[in-house]
């Protein structure tokens, strides 16, 4: 063989070698990932629906991933602390944040000098559920429906106030007394759990949350519910009419809980943290499980997650502005 030849056969044999290389091989950690315990971050206490959600989806992983997923609960800031805190576990993907409405779009809509850019930041990855939020009350015979406790705040306002652990809860509730004129004062806490309970307990007359911790405690008959937002009843709590039905059907908020990973994450972790979430969730167990706490399982990923966001970061911006509420950074 000529040294032409030679020169040519090893210039082919190179070649072949890099066409033929795997996706992966400029970044060896994708290749075995995971293989060692992925934390998960939530930015409420336990026991609230973003909770319940992580540990419900983090089994999942861990049972099909092979590895542990370690729930973490860093309440504070309405959410906001623990995206902040996990922006700062660097970008391997073994760092994810349950991200939900009032930690992303909604603080994106109210505050111009938040640290983070939800959609850029951080790489939506899937939507863990979809819900509406149910109007609660305490259980009391002068109070059994909405038009009784609008009426109830307006006779008592200095007695009227509501539980809140979250701006979306909070502007929920503020276009709620726009639209119906009752006066209440809010009081803040730590998971929609706590919320609850302070109405179970007296601290508190009333609250707008989601429904993984007020349906249990509707049905133990702790407190009462009043009304679904939008125009539909949750199926469960079909004898609950929707706030269409009582006559606000601008009192129409939808949230959402999702998955997110650090935008930096190399992208072949990214891709396989998003195909493992779908195969989590198209689960009829996990299903099963998300629908029996009031919420509709999620069925967006990737791009369209984002989009969704994106979307709902110009819906708030607007009731903001209409409601003329103003939130301390």
């Amino acid at each position: 063989m000529t040294c032409r030849r030679v020169v040519l056969a090893i210039a082919l044999l190179v070649g072949a070698t890099v066409v033929s290389a795997p996706a992966h091989a400029q970044d060896p950690g994708a290749a075995n990932y995971p293989n060692r315990p992925i934390r998960m971050i939530v930015g409420f206490a336990a026991g609230g629906g973003n909770d319940l959600f992580a540990r419900l989806i983090g089994q999942k992983l861990s049972e099909d991933l092979g590895q542990p997923v370690v729930v973490e609960n860093k309440p504070g800031a309405g959410g906001r602390l623990a995206v902040e805190y996990a922006m700062g576990q660097g970008t391997d993907g073994y760092t994810l944040v349950v991200g939900a409405t009032g930690q992303m779009a909604v603080a994106a809509a109210i505050y111009p000098h938040l640290p983070y850019r939800p959609t850029r930041t951080f790489r939506p990855l899937a939507m863990i559920a979809s819900f509406p939020l149910i109007l609660a009350g305490p259980m009391s015979d002068k109070i059994k429906s909405v038009q009784d406790l609008v009426a109830w705040g307006k006779a008592n306002p200095d007695k009227s106030n509501y539980a809140s652990s979250s701006p979306a809860f909070t502007i929920t509730t503020e276009l709620f007394k726009l639209k119906t004129g009752m006066p209440a004062q809010a009081i803040p806490y730590k998971s929609s759990n706590e919320m609850m309970l302070s109405i179970a307990g007296g601290q508190t007359l009333f609250a707008i949350a989601d429904g993984p911790p007020t349906v249990p405690l509707v049905r133990g008959g702790k407190i009462r519910a009043l009304a679904v937002t939008g125009s539909v009843r949750s199926s469960e709590l079909p004898d609950i009419p929707s706030m269409a039905e009582v006559g606000l059907p601008d009192v129409d908020i939808g949230l959402w809980s999702g998955i997110f990973v650090l935008a930096g994450a190399p992208t072949p972790i990214s891709q396989k943290l998003e195909t493992e979430l779908r195969r989590a969730l198209a689960d009829n167990g996990v299903r099963e499980r998300l629908k029996a706490m009031a919420v509709n399982p999620g069925n967006s990923f990737g791009d369209d997650f984002r989009h969704t966001i994106d979307a709902d970061i110009t819906k708030f911006s607007e009731i903001v502005r209409a409601t003329n509420l103003k939130f301390e950074e």
